[in-house]
């Protein structure tokens, strides 16, 4: 009697496969007590098998490949990985790799999380397309996959195209038409690189949106822009309420949002002098922001242990 039908991944890597084409051919039967046949059956695939139905696909072995070092997405959630792990393991690998190859080794142009799910899941070999491309085009491609996948958050977008064109020499405009975008896209998502660090970290992570982000970058004043940032996280403002904050700020300081008044000569010098001795006393940045009838001083910090530090400087306990 035949023995139960087995797991995919029991059945050789052809079966992880969906190509939704004719499936293969069904073998004809080999009597299990021959013993050609048992040793037929244990010997190793001579040369990678070609999925039915996928020409130019073949297997290659996960040992042999390596990550796409213009690979824009920086970040691969455990969880997502994990969903696709399973998804491998229940339903097959519906779509290939895309490889090229380097020296003796095979670079990922597209397919990272495919390829990871594969080495958790301890299969040796891989369905692969194997490319001929230049680093540029290995890095637009994968840019380009990523992106019709939604798989980068903003900050990861901005930094794909600027290594498209710092690593390249290309302009916004052969940058953009690289990967199918419009000059004005690409521009407008590398402006999230003149954000501080802080604020990019924000965004990246979801914490603020990129419209959010595009409204700071109308605060010149990047002390007041964190400050700012940092309220609209706590108070859940809106978009359009963060705008309104800041038209708020403009009417009351007399200028566009960032920008105070001139203050005399003798008033900046004064100022200057308190920030550096507030500065000196505090071991942390501090800056002021003044005007006749208010003013705010703004002490930056790194960390808790830093906060704890600085509040004990001006006397408070926790």
């Amino acid at each position: 009697m035949a023995k139960p039908t087995q797991s995919r991944l029991g059945r050789g890597l052809g079966a992880l496969i969906t190509s939704g084409t004719t499936p293969a051919k069904t073998p004809a039967p080999v009597a299990p007590s021959t013993p050609a046949a048992s040793a037929v059956a244990a010997a190793p695939v001579a040369k990678p098998v070609v999925p039915d139905g996928l020409t130019g696909y073949r297997e290659i072995a996960t040992a042999q490949i390596e990550p796409n070092p213009y690979q824009p997405r920086k970040e691969f959630l455990p969880e997502q990985l994990n969903d696709l792990v399973e998804s491998i393991r229940a339903e097959g690998l519906l779509q290939p790799i895309v490889v090229r190859q380097v020296g003796d080794k095979f670079q990922l142009i597209a397919g990272e999380r495919r390829w990871r799910a594969f080495q958790q899941l301890k299969i040796k070999s891989i369905p692969a397309r194997v490319m001929t491309s230049s680093d540029a085009s290995s890095a637009s491609l994968a840019m380009i996959e990523n992106l019709q996948r939604a798989d980068l958050n903003p900050l990861e977008e901005a930094h794909g195209y600027a290594s498209l064109i710092r690593d390249f020499d290309l302009t916004q405009e052969a940058a953009s038409q690289r990967v199918g975008k419009g000059r004005a896209t690409v521009a407008n998502s590398l402006r999230l690189l003149s954000l501080e660090a802080e604020l990019q970290g924000y965004v990246g992570k979801g914490l603020l949106s990129v419209g959010h982000a595009k409204v700071l970058l109308g605060v010149e004043n990047s002390a007041e822009r964190i400050v700012v940032a940092r309220r609209a996280l706590e108070q859940g403002l809106s978009v359009r309420a963060l705008e309104e904050l800041l038209k708020q700020k403009s009417a009351v300081s007399g200028g566009a949002p960032g920008k105070t008044r001139k203050l005399p000569t003798a008033t900046s010098t004064a100022l200057a002098d308190v920030e550096k001795r507030l500065t000196s006393h505090l071991g942390a940045r501090t800056s002021l922001k003044h005007s006749p009838k208010r003013g705010r001083i703004i002490i930056e910090y790194h960390g808790n242990e830093d906060l704890s530090r600085v509040l004990e400087k001006i006397g408070v306990t926790l």
